[in-house]
């Protein structure tokens, strides 16, 4: 009867085979060399009250990267010294069972990935008794907590804590996407081109920003597992994370739609900016052109052995170039972008390293992450210091190619009153544009042998042309 409810129930979430995360565990403790290395699955996490959380549950990404098991409660344990690995977790009574339906038992779990020993959480203590114990910087508090039960480290000393050896084992690991890794991203944007296009032919005057986001939701959760991030649909394009609202969409206006969603455990993240009318006024056009030829310059230049960082600062100093054919910047544009004044336009940077999460192991430490030794972060300057990803590219990166203007009133009074970069910024003109919004156009881009590709069977559109022809033609 158990293997009848577990065939009928149980359909195994493994994103990959057994042999994967055998394989992939071997590779950490060849890189880690000893010790004890703990890796926390996440807990279920409450919105409002205990028993009401966020569905589905979101499993701790590096977790899934080396034990594939998307259960809450769960803690894997690779120790390097002893040759052993364990999956540890509290099985699901019969109540659990009457409420959620059949769950493997943790053993059964730990098979589906080829690790031999299991334990109950509460033996945990008792696995981990090496001096040497590598754990990564946790981001939810009830890790916080488990981590201090277990090793009496404080939350607020963790990060600090945490094993720069291992953190560094598995940036390496996971920067360069295995071939079903890039399959898995591929079919997550064809999801994506799914929910951007949708947003383009829902667009009119009238209809609200939070009607839209709420379609664009919609598909995310039916034909994957859900959002990657917290869509982004506002007429307010100059705000950088401008969630949905009650407005209506105005004729005249531009909307940017900035979303992605989660699928077979790997993200999508793109983003488009649309007239609300379908059309581009002249001054609407002019700004969006240089976006444009910014975001298409990436796809020409980016290639293994080619510093990110140095992208960013090419596509800056071309969106400078053009801004002072506007009339909106002046000066030598060399200096100009030295001095960080472009940064009013894009106070942003070019991308960030995309995988499992959208902005992929942001958690571990950006300067692991989106920097090397060779390549170091400058976390002084207005906008450079925003800057995700500045090392040198290698086939497998997949990062993201969004650069945008933006048009910030706040930001534009502050300049102007302190007169920063008053030498290269002409506020006059400028004050033509203060009610402009913002444009931003993002593509998931891999790095091959040789170059770069989009990643996704269908390109949203995003030529000015084109986009219009496609929200005239289709539009519901």
């Amino acid at each position: 009867m158990q293997d009848k409810i577990k065939k009928d129930y149980y359909i195994s979430q493994l994103m990959f085979n057994k042999d994967t995360y055998i394989r992939r565990r071997k590779e950490l403790k060849q890189l880690v060399g000893e010790g004890v290395i703990v890796l926390f699955g996440n807990n279920e996490a409450p919105a409002n009250y205990p028993a009401n959380c966020y569905a589905p549950m979101r499993q701790d990404s590096t977790f899934l990267y080396y034990f594939g098991q998307h259960r809450d409660g769960l803690v894997g344990i690779i120790d390097i010294d002893n040759d052993e690995e364990w999956l540890l977790g509290d099985d699901i009574d019969v109540e659990d069972i009457v409420w959620m339906g059949f769950t493997p038992s943790v053993s059964d779990l730990a098979a589906e990935v080829g690790v031999t020993h299991t334990a109950p959480l509460k033996e945990l203590g008792k696995r981990v008794s090496s001096k040497s114990v590598h754990f990564l910087p946790p981001y939810r508090h009830d890790t916080k907590i488990q981590i201090m039960d277990l090793l009496g480290i404080h939350p607020s000393k963790q990060r600090e804590a945490a094993s720069e050896r291992l953190i560094k084992a598995v940036v390496k690991m996971r920067a360069t996407k295995e071939q079903q890794e890039i399959d898995a991203i591929d079919r997550a944007c064809n999801v994506g081109y799914a929910m951007h296009t949708t947003a383009q032919l829902l667009v009119k005057p009238g209809v609200t920003e939070r009607f839209i986001g709420g379609q664009v939701d919609g598909i995310a959760r039916s034909l994957a597992s859900g959002v990657s991030f917290a869509t982004i649909f506002s007429q307010h394009g100059e705000i950088m994370h401008g969630n949905p609202s009650e407005a209506p969409l105005e004729a005249g206006r531009l909307v940017l739609c900035d979303a992605g969603c989660e699928l077979d455990d790997y993200c999508s993240d793109h983003t488009r900016t649309m007239p609300v009318t379908g059309r581009f006024s002249q001054q609407q056009l002019e700004i969006y052109s240089i976006v444009e030829a910014c975001h298409d310059y990436v796809l020409e230049v980016a290639k293994p052995g080619v510093r990110y960082m140095d992208v960013h600062f090419a596509v800056c100093r071309l969106m400078t170039e053009r801004l002072k054919e506007l009339g909106l910047m002046k000066g030598d544009t060399d200096e100009a972008v030295h001095a960080g004044a472009h940064a009013m336009f894009l106070p942003h940077g070019l991308g960030h390293m995309m995988g499992m999460d959208v902005h992929d192991m942001e958690g571990l430490g950006q300067t692991y992450v989106g920097f090397d030794e060779e390549t170091r972060p400058n976390l002084e300057q207005f906008g450079t210091n925003c800057l995700r990803m500045g090392r040198k590219l290698e086939e497998g990166f997949v990062v993201t190619d969004e650069p945008g203007i933006y048009f910030i009133p706040a930001l534009i009074d502050e300049w102007r009153a302190s007169g920063h970069c008053k030498e290269f910024i002409c506020f006059d003109k400028v004050e033509a544009y203060r009610n402009f919004g913002g444009i931003r156009i993002e593509d998931d881009v891999l790095i091959t042998h040789d170059g770069c590709r989009f990643l996704g069977d269908q390109r949203i559109p995003y030529h000015p042309q084109e986009l219009e022809e496609f929200m005239a033609n289709n539009a519901r």
